[in-house]
């Protein structure tokens, strides 16, 4: 019999496969065990600085709990805000005067107490609020707390990456090996194709088996151009699906939904209106009383960072860093120029050139305090759940279909809504119903919205 060829090739290739792909799995295996071996002495440190950190006649837990309820808003451990760094201050002050201090300043000053008035001085002479409620055990619990060393900063992790310049450490395999395996069994299936190809030639050959020639693919071609009724119906839906596809094109023209820009200062709704449960009118204060939402003003901005330079810990995300958020409030502080270290405005602003997401066309009337104020919409029902984004995005598509549906179906309001009671009373007993739409109401009327 003829030899047609070498049956064990296909089988030298897969273990010659198999074996890079074990060197790759390996070598990623030997270099994950060194970074997991090297956090855990990162892990274990903040540990064994807490056990060192003294307890200083007081409860730190309790004392962290009173200060970021009682202290937080004027003060920080490690740095000067509105009043001094307060880490360490058991140091500098006797528990007696610190006592008097926390309780009454204003009345210590006035008794012309010497470091009272230093203290007073120091800080551009703002008053501290009064605490006569915190008892001396509380104040001791504070004083545990800022008596507690500074934390050292965690380890950079090598390998991790983040935004911002902060890195996150990521397990399992990373894209570049899953990619470059993908690609070898690829190669791998197109060798074995070729391979097949050419035994089953051979294989052909010895037989007496003739391989007919591919055949000319013009002929086909000649035959449709031919046959005029395929020709017809080709030519029909080629038109009818040229227009469908241009109708869906052109109707996309102006709808922007999920348009998410990049703004000059990165703002987050999942921490200002998420985490920490701030009304989207507290900023948004025009919606309430006019057409427009508005872009609040900077010093919105200030009532709260005037003294949040920066962000906890917690709020860090594997894709934001805290120093990544922390460099969005010290642009904040460049634009409306807050100096922090001096708590003073420096004269120096200059405008945020925001970028606008909602843009009606100007042929489109719209009117906040109509759906607010009156209707008593949420802001959620047409720009979607904010509170979970972390860059904002157009929620819907602000198409008239969208609106003439949303009026269709929602239900006037008529509980404490006097506005509506007359109108709605007489359209109830026109129609026959208990519950009127807004466009039972007139609300699908062309002058409604288009002036």
């Amino acid at each position: 019999m003829k030899k047609v060829g070498n049956h064990n090739s296909i089988s030298k290739i897969y273990s010659f496969g198999l074996a890079v792909m074990l060197t790759f799995s390996l070598s990623t295996f030997a270099q994950d065990k060194p970074a997991e071996a090297a956090a855990a002495p990162a892990a274990a440190a903040p540990a064994a600085d807490a056990a060192a950190a003294p307890a200083g006649g007081g409860d730190a837990a309790k004392g962290k709990e009173l200060f970021n309820t009682n202290c937080a808003a004027c003060h920080n451990l490690d740095k000067k805000m509105t009043g001094p760094a307060l880490r360490g201050v058991a140091n500098k002050y006797d528990k007696a005067w610190l006592y008097k201090w926390i309780n009454n300043s204003s009345a210590l000053i006035a008794s012309g107490d010497a470091k009272a008035k230093k203290v007073f001085e120091e800080n551009n002479k703002t008053v501290m609020t009064a605490f006569p409620q915190l008892s001396t055990a509380d104040i001791d619990n504070i004083i545990a707390y800022t008596s507690e060393p500074k934390p050292e900063a965690p380890a950079a992790v090598a390998g991790a990456a983040g935004k911002g310049g902060e890195g996150a450490a990521e397990g399992g395999l990373s894209n570049e090996v899953i990619l470059g395996a993908l690609s070898l069994v690829m190669l791998m299936l197109v060798v074995m194709l070729f391979l097949v190809n050419n035994v089953l030639t051979k294989i052909a050959k010895s037989n007496g088996v003739e391989v007919p020639a591919a055949g000319n693919p013009m002929n086909i071609w000649r035959s449709f151009a031919k046959n005029q009724f395929l020709v017809l119906v080709t030519s029909i839906f080629l038109l009818l699906a040229s227009g469908y596809f241009a109708y869906g094109y052109f109707m996309q023209v102006g709808v922007d939904q999920d348009y998410a820009p990049i703004q000059p200062i990165h703002y987050s709704h999942r921490i200002h209106a998420g985490s920490n449960g701030i009304d989207c009118k507290y900023c948004h204060s025009a919606a309430r009383v006019s057409k427009n939402a508005g872009i609040p003003s900077l010093n919105i901005c200030m009532n709260c960072h005037k003294n949040i330079s920066e962000v906890s810990d917690t709020t860090a995300t594997a894709e934001y860093s805290k120093a990544f958020y922390d460099a969005q409030i010290q642009k904040l502080y460049d634009a409306v120029g807050w100096d922090k270290s001096t708590q003073k405005y420096t004269g120096k602003s200059h405008p945020v050139k925001w970028v606008r997401i909602h843009n009606l066309p100007d042929f489109a009337y719209f009117n906040h305090s109509q759906h607010v104020t009156v209707a008593g919409i949420e802001c959620q029902k047409c720009h979607g759940p904010v509170q979970t984004y972390e860059v904002q995005k157009q929620f819907a598509p602000l198409t008239m279909g969208w609106c003439i549906n949303c009026h269709r179906q929602t239900e006037v309001k008529m509980e404490g809504n006097a506005y509506y009671e007359k109108i709605h009373a007489e359209l109830s007993k026109k129609y026959g119903k208990d519950k009127l739409t807004i466009a039972d109401m007139g609300g699908l009327e062309c002058g409604k919205c288009h002036y």
